[in-house]
């Protein structure tokens, strides 16, 4: 738990600090036929659909120690779902919150499309199941914001929402934005100690990947980027049983995934 200076001293007024954490999740399968892919796409969209989403970033909410105002969900068609959560720091009395906010509780009268207005404080979600015809590899994306303003921090949700996804390769930001200011009207540009992401990472989870950053300490910008550094093939095939299959192809379906994941973990075509 992330200790802000605001506990060691008084700030003249609200924390004004914005801090956002955004960050990408890949899965990747091996799915050779377009049977197989499809229906890869499929079992994806449906484990990762916009109620369990929602539930997800319940969880992160609570875990931050924010409370909500609004949620919309939808799924896509014909893939992909997406959530918006508005949220505050603190708890707000019914009469200070605007009555078309459903505060975590569906609407009555549902419709086909819902979006919350987004403040400072959000959590958001958006997945991208991906495949083409001529790769036999398919990959599922996971776009996730947690913006927050005040005291309260998204990295300490960090290692639940790696968990929450079968990650194979992750990119992950964090910013501290505006400056707070102390009685005296010294301004404070970051109110908690930070060298990189990775110290909000669990060391168990830290030892299953390769990790490298690119920070940017005088701004307060911190990059991090993690390639999971096993491959256990069977957990790659979808409807498919390693041992159904010749040392020969696994080999070169291993290499096949690793070569993927090392062109998504660059951000280049390299193979």
């Amino acid at each position: 738990m992330m200790l802000g200076l605001d506990k060691k001293l008084t700030l003249y007024g609200f924390n004004n600090l914005t801090k956002t954490l955004s960050f990408n999740i890949y899965d990747v399968c091996y799915a050779k036929s377009e049977r197989e892919q499809r229906d890869y796409i499929a079992y994806i969209d449906e484990q990762y659909n916009s109620e369990r989403l929602t539930k997800i970033l319940v969880d992160v909410t609570e875990m931050i120690g924010a409370h909500i105002l609004n949620i919309s969900k939808q799924d896509y068609d014909p893939q992909g779902a997406s959530v918006n959560i508005l949220i505050a720091e603190g708890s707000l009395s019914s009469g200070h919150i605007d009555e078309s906010c459903n505060q975590g509780k569906y609407l009555i009268n549902p419709r086909d499309s819902v979006h919350a207005h987004l403040d400072k404080s959000h959590v958001t979600v958006h997945t991208f199941p991906e495949h083409h015809p001529d790769n036999s590899i398919s990959t599922f994306r996971v776009d996730i914001d947690v913006s927050t303003c005040g005291e309260i921090s998204p990295l300490n949700a960090l290692d639940y929402l790696i968990g929450s996804f079968d990650s194979d390769i992750i990119t992950i930001d964090y910013r501290v934005r505006g400056f707070t200011r102390d009685l005296h009207g010294m301004k404070y540009f970051i109110d908690h100690d930070i060298t990189s992401i990775q110290d909000y990472i669990d060391d168990v989870t830290l030892t299953r990947y390769d990790a490298i950053d690119v920070n940017v300490y005088q701004s307060n910008i911190f990059h991090t980027k993690m390639l999971i550094k096993e491959i256990e093939l069977q957990h790659y095939l979808f409807n498919t049983d390693v041992y159904e299959l010749p040392p020969k192809q696994r080999l070169e379906i291993t290499n096949s995934l690793r070569k993927e994941m090392i062109e998504i973990f660059s951000g280049m075509n390299i193979y």
